[in-house]
């Protein structure tokens, strides 16, 4: 029990050590990263780094929420921790001994720390929130090591109704797929989850389907403007539900719908997060936060998830990329002219 034991504590120096030997090599200082919520609150975070210290101070934060867009502190912690080992050790498995050299601190009664009782119901979004603008942050003081803007969103949908086949009641909880930031040296990933899902998967369509009371219409890649760069963002979708049965609602919670993700080095922004609701009748409305909108038979719900931010300036871009991003189908001829100055032959 005793080797063991100390073998443990070996392994959670190591890990300190590999933490300490990164943080050695970053510049040292403190530096204000500040982003906005899709309400129009600011967010910020001081972080503070030393030879044995990276400080995250979530400070002057908006207080805590009277809805439900408060995160935990724990989660908070946890958005930290990942930033942290973005900054450092990224490589490597972690332990415990890893965050020792990591600090941080919130303010009791903000969003970031809420004091009991608050409702929390969209965490979710707050951390993923607080992640980015970490990474943001850390993107000002060594941009080679980040990559820019993701969709940061969960881009929570939930739909639920009496199955038209069974009759038997339904409720679809579905997180979507968007893109993420492009680095120094590749293009984002396409269609990909967010840091936030944990261990959720890509439900099939057919899948979705049989389940559900919706058919899935189409997913394909976004061919939205946004993400423009030397290294272009990743690319989000777009999906079609069309609904099956009436009476069925729909609540969705998207965050990046209006601050979008940012870019570095002179890229372009990603696109927003939204969904488009089309009517039977042909009526269109745009949300992006909506709770139990009573649906019927052949609307469709069009999801829209963002395109990652763009590195680099656009005008740098080598042709080739350009011809493959065309043939691919990831630009148009009019996006290649209007953001690349290419002109297909």
């Amino acid at each position: 029990i005793e080797a063991y034991e100390e073998a443990i504590e070996q392994y959670f120096d190591y890990g300190e050590q590999a933490s300490l030997n990164s943080l050695a090599k970053l510049p040292k200082g403190t530096f204000h990263g500040e982003d906005f919520l899709d309400d129009g609150k600011k967010i910020q975070v001081d972080i503070t780094i030393t030879d044995k210290e990276f400080i995250v101070d979530f400070k002057n934060n908006p207080p805590q929420d009277p809805k439900a867009n408060n995160a935990s502190f724990d989660g908070i912690y946890v958005a930290a921790q990942m930033a942290f080992k973005n900054a450092t050790t990224m490589n490597r498995v972690a332990n415990a001994g890893f965050f020792r050299p990591l600090k941080v601190y919130a303010e009791e009664g903000s969003m970031f720390k809420p004091s009991r009782p608050a409702a929390q119901g969209l965490y979710y979004e707050t951390d993923i929130r607080a992640y980015d603008l970490c990474l943001k942050t850390i993107a000002q003081i060594v941009p080679e090591k980040m990559i820019a803007g993701t969709f940061s969103s969960v881009c929570g949908t939930i739909m639920a109704g009496i199955h038209p086949d069974t009759g038997a009641t339904f409720v679809m909880i579905e997180p979507e797929i968007g893109g993420w930031g492009a680095s120094n040296a590749f293009d984002g990933i396409n269609a990909q989850y967010s840091t936030l899902h944990g261990d959720t998967y890509n439900t099939p369509a057919e899948v979705a389907e049989a389940r559900n009371g919706i058919y899935v219409d189409q997913v394909r890649l976004s061919d939205e403007d946004g993400g423009e760069g030397m290294y272009r963002g990743g690319k989000g979708i777009i999906m079609d539900y069309r609904i099956r049965a009436a009476g069925t609602t729909l609540t969705a919670f998207y965050s990046r719908s209006v601050s979008l993700p940012w870019s570095l080095e002179k890229g372009n922004e990603g696109s927003a997060n939204y969904i488009e609701i089309i009517k039977q009748d042909g009526q269109t409305e745009k949300v992006s936060n909506v709770n139990g909108l009573i649906l019927n038979v052949d609307d469709v719900i069009r999801i829209h998830t963002a395109n990652g931010a763009g590195y680099g300036d656009p005008k740098k871009r080598d042709r080739k990329s350009i011809e493959d991003d065309i043939k691919n189908e990831y630009i148009t001829a009019e996006q290649a002219k209007k953001y690349y100055n290419f002109e297909v032959n």
